[in-house]
């Protein structure tokens, strides 16, 4: 098929800048921080302990008319599903004034501080101001997210599409090392806590600062890096920035509608990646109940902290090997044999996992699927946009990016509360990677790529 049926190309001069992909990629570096220390080892488990020790370890910690809302084992996984409720409404709308305007580094940087100060303030969280803990974390999540979109638009800017898998995986593989290095250093403090007349609480709480800290701190880089773009599209003469933002929203749902098979990807994307983040959000205080609290122990974090130490170090191995399998076969080929994986892992946990060393086998192989089901997906839906929509699109995709998981959270919580166990909600969640493998089998990714008017990497390493 010719080219010249597809939009004119971005200049690869431009787009493929040594300067400019360095500071995307330290953004990665930057916010695994949040995604790691925060998001996968300590909140979860630190929310979820300190509501037990004030209403039991099931008690009701929001009470309507009688009725128990929200219990100590589902607070948490309910403030996830709340803080990606409110994405869904903010993130779309704040990406197409993006595409509209010159904003969208602006943006980037906005959120990326509340998310880092709101971070630092969980320093502050103890006793029994776990609700306060929440809604802290709520905001860093929903900010987090946000930041992440405008961060992923900037793929298309900044990389060809025949670089595009490998750019986007470098990325993960970054803030996996990133991710290491603030585990490590997070192990050591709560490690040495006792040692330095510290409690292993406090120790936690200082590690929500340390962590807010460096990824605003390595922020700074990409926003110093990274250029700011000029609109592809500007917004209509006779409408103000509400009026253009309203038509620009609907124009993009409009529009992702008619492309047929971008759509039956993004929904795929959607449910198998609900079933990812659900995973990673909800490790952390699985491993904890179900080796430590249901036995009667007291939690070791140092535990938790090591397992995500090694789904960090296998996860920069993984993230680059699927990136060869995706070289070598496709990007589909590739996603679709990390989530066979995935499905093994969730049978796994529920069945089969007893000991802590077979929680840090497991914790290998997340890993090692983790960085090549995100960063392959991330490169393929951003073939599938139409130049100029590049953040309004990516604003839909965050529903479900990474820690933005939204119905896998709500399904983990309301098993966990019915039947008092974390495994069965576990379980619960392989319906997600079944489904949404299944649909992805079934999409014409290339076809997707030529509706969105762009050219395969294939196409564009040929041309």
């Amino acid at each position: 098929m010719s080219h010249t049926l597809y939009s004119e190309p971005v200049n690869n001069a431009e787009r493929n800048d040594r300067r400019e992909i360095f500071g995307w990629v330290t953004y990665e570096w930057a916010n695994h921080a949040f995604w790691t220390l925060v998001l996968g080892v300590l909140v979860g488990e630190y929310i979820t302990d300190l509501a037990q020790k004030t209403v039991g370890e099931n008690g009701s910690v929001l009470n309507i008319f009688g009725y128990e809302l929200v219990t100590a084992k589902s607070l948490y996984s309910y403030s996830v599903s709340l803080s990606v409720l409110l994405q869904v409404f903010f993130l779309p709308t704040l990406g197409a004034i993006a595409d509209y305007t010159h904003l969208k580094k602006t943006f980037l940087g906005v959120f990326c501080y509340l998310g880092a100060a709101a971070c630092c303030l969980l320093f502050f969280i103890q006793g029994d101001l776990y609700l306060w803990g929440a809604w802290l974390f709520i905001i860093a999540n929903l900010s987090a997210g946000a930041s992440s979109v405008f961060a992923n638009s900037y793929l298309s800017d900044i990389a060809s599409e025949d670089n595009r898998d490998k750019v986007s995986s470098w990325g993960f593989a970054a803030g996996y090392l990133g991710g290491l290095i603030t585990l490590i250093i997070g192990a050591v403090l709560i490690f040495q806590a006792p040692q330095w007349g510290l409690t292993t609480e406090y120790a936690a709480r200082i590690c929500f600062l340390f962590a807010g800290l460096w990824w605003g701190g390595f922020a700074i880089i990409t926003l110093i890096l990274l250029r700011t773009r000029a609109p592809v599209r500007e917004a209509p003469a006779n409408k103000g920035y509400v009026g253009a933002t309203l038509g620009e929203l609907k124009g993009t749902f409009k529009e992702l509608f008619k492309l047929r098979h971008t759509l039956q990807f993004l929904i795929a994307y959607l449910l198998y990646n609900d079933g990812i983040q659900t995973v990673i959000a909800m490790s952390a205080v699985f491993l904890s109940q179900e080796l430590f609290v249901t036995r009667h122990l007291e939690p070791d974090r140092s535990v938790l902290i090591l397992a995500f130490m090694i789904a960090q170090l296998i996860g920069f191995v993984g993230a680059l090997t699927f990136e060869r399998v995706a070289h070598f076969t496709n990007a589909k080929t590739a996603i679709i044999i990390s989530l066979v994986i995935w499905c093994g892992i969730v049978v796994y946990a529920y069945g089969f996992l007893q000991t802590v060393t077979q929680a840090y086998v497991m914790s290998g192989f997340i890993g090692f699927v983790l960085g090549g089901s995100q960063a392959l997906s991330r490169s393929l839906f951003s073939e599938m946009i139409p130049r100029g929509r590049e953040s309004a699109f990516f604003g839909i995709y965050a529903i479900s990016e990474r820690g933005t998981s939204w119905i896998g959270p709500i399904v983990f919580g309301l098993v966990a509360q019915t039947t008092n166990s974390y495994r069965p909600a576990i379980l619960a969640l392989i319906v997600f990677f079944v489904v949404g493998s299944l649909i992805l089998l079934f999409t014409n990714t290339a076809q997707a790529i030529h509706d969105a008017g762009n050219v395969t990497p294939e196409e564009a390493f040929s041309a």
